[in-house]
């Protein structure tokens, strides 16, 4: 694959490159799609004007602070509103009602991506009537999701699946008077975003900021090695209030982790863990 700069990326040195993400960093991108991988690192070396693949792979390797671009350029934020319907059931069902006893809720979605599972949670607290006292601190490594989190603004294409997302939940009112449609997109009611937080946050490198009754990370650290993933594990642990929650994606356990004999899986399916210690 040629870049703008007539460079040749090979199937090698792709291998090479990820190799050197999990040997430098920890990074694992072995799962991702090699063609769309390729594409964004292709992409990145033509807006960054890289004259070779060697001096794009030293400044990799040399600068740390240059991952952070590269997070942002190659990682795929693929999300969706209720993702999973029976995860968002079981929150709505099994979770706010414990939560409620709490006087104040802070929610804390890790790697929030473009939002839509921030609203989606916004939503169940509107419902629950405990969006008075909940406030959600939803952050992610690249600046540029936020910036669509923070807008509210989806593609309205989007609405009917998410719509049936939402009746799969548990949800009985009508999906749509909760946005506005606005030609091809749909704008959220901005009550919905009035007590979220939006920050860029790096689970690798960043530390806790606060203490937190429901953490949800999910679908963030399949990319993560084991020593990453546990990295991980203690800051949400030293994140958690005792007897909160810590949710994680449909393939992520906290099973093989340092810190799994401190937590509680609910009964089911769903991968939500309760802190005991």
């Amino acid at each position: 694959m040629k870049t703008g700069s007539g460079i040749e990326l090979t199937d090698q040195q792709i291998e090479l490159l990820l190799g050197d993400l999990i040997d430098r960093y920890g990074y694992d991108f072995t799962d991702y799609s090699r063609a769309s991988f390729k594409r964004r690192v292709t992409r990145l070396m033509d807006q960054d004007r890289f004259l070779s693949f060697a001096e794009f792979r030293f400044r990799l390797i040399d600068d740390a602070s240059y991952l952070t671009r590269f997070v942002e350029q190659v990682t795929v934020n693929v999300t969706e509103m209720f993702r999973d319907p029976h995860f968002y059931r079981t929150l709505r069902e099994q979770i706010l009602p414990v939560l409620a006893t709490w006087p104040m809720i802070r929610i804390w979605h890790a790697g929030c991506s473009t939002g839509e599972e921030v609203y989606s949670l916004a939503i169940l607290l509107k419902e629950a009537n405990l969006q008075h006292k909940a406030v959600q601190y939803a952050t992610d490594i690249n600046p540029s999701v936020l910036q669509t989190a923070r807008a509210g603004i989806f593609p309205l294409s989007q609405m009917k699946q998410y719509s049936e997302n939402y009746i799969l939940s548990g949800g009985r009112a009508d999906f749509s008077s909760y946005y506005t449609a606005q030609y091809s997109s749909a704008k959220f009611d901005e009550s919905l975003g009035k007590r979220v937080v939006l920050a860029t946050h790096n689970l690798v490198s960043d530390g806790t900021f606060n203490e937190f009754q429901l953490i949800l990370c999910r679908n963030v650290m399949i990319y993560f090695d084991k020593a990453l993933q546990d990295k991980a594990m203690r800051l949400f642990y030293d994140s958690l209030e005792t007897l909160g929650y810590l949710a994680l994606g449909s393939k992520e356990t906290i099973k093989f982790t340092s810190m799994a004999h401190k937590y509680k899986q609910l009964e089911g399916r769903e991968r939500i863990w309760r802190k005991i210690a």
